[in-house]
């Protein structure tokens, strides 16, 4: 088992997270998503979305939910998935606490646009996969 430390890192060093919800029929549904735009080990991450997407309804409906890492090498794959629960935020502290400069290309409004939220993914149990081994753990 790659050690706590090591996933928190490599989580970081990844582009792009799938984080994936639970539609009104109980299936899931992926979405690639730019990188956690603030991480707190591999309990708490934070990512930007729009207020008005269908996932943060989803969410809203049914907080269950999982984020997915990956790292595809040349000869070595790596993957890491997460388990917990994703709470839509509005408040303008947490907004304002991942709100980047260029965010205004994407919410007009600035960091006060309605239409601006905030996801927060906690996660309670994970995954790890690498050389043919994977391996449950808890957080």
């Amino acid at each position: 088992m790659m050690e706590k430390t090591k996933l928190e890192a490599f989580i970081r060093k990844q582009k792009v997270a799938f984080i994936c919800s639970v539609d009104e029929n109980g299936f899931p549904n992926v979405k690639a998503m730019l990188r956690p735009r603030k991480q707190a080990g591999l309990r708490e991450f934070w990512f930007s979305t729009n207020t008005s997407s269908m996932r943060v309804q989803q969410y809203r409906n049914n907080p269950n939910a999982s984020v997915y890492f990956y790292h595809k090498g040349l000869v070595k794959y790596i993957g890491v998935m997460l388990t917990g629960t994703m709470e839509v935020l509005t408040d303008q502290e947490t907004k304002a606490m991942i709100w980047r400069k260029g965010d205004t290309m994407f919410y007009k409004g600035g960091v006060t646009d309605p239409d601006y939220c905030v996801l927060k993914f906690t996660a309670q149990a994970g995954r790890y996969y690498c050389d043919l081994q994977t391996e449950s753990f808890d957080i």
